[in-house]
């Protein structure tokens, strides 16, 4: 065969074929799955991975997210415009369900609420009976994540056990379980933050407003940007700004986003996502450590959640 036959494969067309394996190796093996959509840029990636996996047909999977009550307005529009797009059935748990129950309890009125989505996760994996979450995890992001398998192994608690994974090797995945028991699955675990936003370059993936630089109100607090005066989709606004803090109205982007009292975005111009994928080759600190506070409370908060059953 002529070498002017042969097509030779960027870097993320392997990725996309891995993700896509991984994609239908969950449908194959897995009775009833899910897959968790933010509305972030992650999940979105995996969005058009499952269409080309599964298009024309229906995806074999609903889409969920565990809504903390606290996420940007934004986002969460964004989420539900996405879906409707999609015409795929959309699932939506509360934490502030969690908490009407009981099952969740705040320490203070202003505690995060971010930790307190494995709770509400848990509840609802034993609600619909699923077996496997398919979640937009990647090894770039945190320690506890790179060490984690793509098809990751969690008890009939929802716990994960560092020290008791299954091997994968030669890329043969094992997402079978026992009834209670559940797989969380990556298929974009080894893609890194560049190689997400050279998707999204590719793929012309719309993303929320917030990913781009945008004016917002913040104070500079423990080191970090914090954004202030945030209102939720009810109206009611949040992250108060302290007795003392100078609040700034200064031009920012968020490179991950998540819950609002603990998702800090970082000083950027970047407007468009040619600037953006610029702007990410030049970084030096990966993007939960620029921006996720709850990662900041101990050197293991990410491993401690996982065991608690966290994403």
């Amino acid at each position: 065969m002529s070498n002017l036959n042969k097509k030779t494969l960027s870097h993320l067309d392997w990725l996309e074929s891995e993700a896509i394996h991984i994609l239908r190796e969950v449908a194959g093996q897995c009775s009833n799955p899910v897959l968790l959509f933010s509305g972030g840029k992650d999940s979105l990636c995996i969005l058009r991975l499952a269409e080309k996996a599964f298009r024309p047909g229906r995806f074999p999977f609903p889409l969920m997210h565990i809504d903390t009550g606290h996420n940007y307005p934004e986002v969460i529009n964004f989420r539900d415009q996405r879906a409707a797009e999609l015409g795929e059935r959309l699932i939506v748990r509360s934490v502030e369900d969690s908490m009407k129950r009981g099952t969740v309890v705040l320490k203070s009125e202003d505690e995060s609420r971010n930790k307190h989505q494995s709770v509400t996760l848990l509840e609802a994996i034993e609600e619909f009976g699923f077996d496997c979450c398919i979640g937009g995890a990647r090894r770039d992001e945190e320690k506890a994540r790179a060490k984690e398998r793509i098809m990751s192994f969690r008890d009939e608690f929802g716990q994960w056990d560092p020290k008791n994974q299954r091997p994968e090797l030669w890329n043969l995945y094992n997402a079978r379980s026992h009834k209670g028991e559940n797989i969380r699955a990556f298929p974009i675990s080894n893609w890194t933050e560049m190689d997400v936003w050279q998707y999204i370059e590719r793929e012309q993936l719309q993303l929320p407003s917030i990913y781009f630089a945008h004016q917002r109100d913040v104070v500079m607090r423990n080191g970090s940007i914090f954004p202030v005066n945030v209102p939720l989709t009810t109206g009611e606004v949040i992250n108060q700004p302290k007795a003392g803090e100078e609040v700034i109205n200064m031009q920012v982007r968020f490179r991950t986003v998540g819950d609002i009292t603990c998702t800090a975005p970082v000083i950027s111009d970047a407007d468009d996502v040619s600037k953006i994928v610029l702007e990410t080759a030049t970084t030096t600190i990966t993007e939960r450590g620029a921006t996720r506070l709850d990662d900041q409370t101990s050197d293991a908060s990410m491993e401690q959640r996982k065991k608690e059953g966290y994403f």
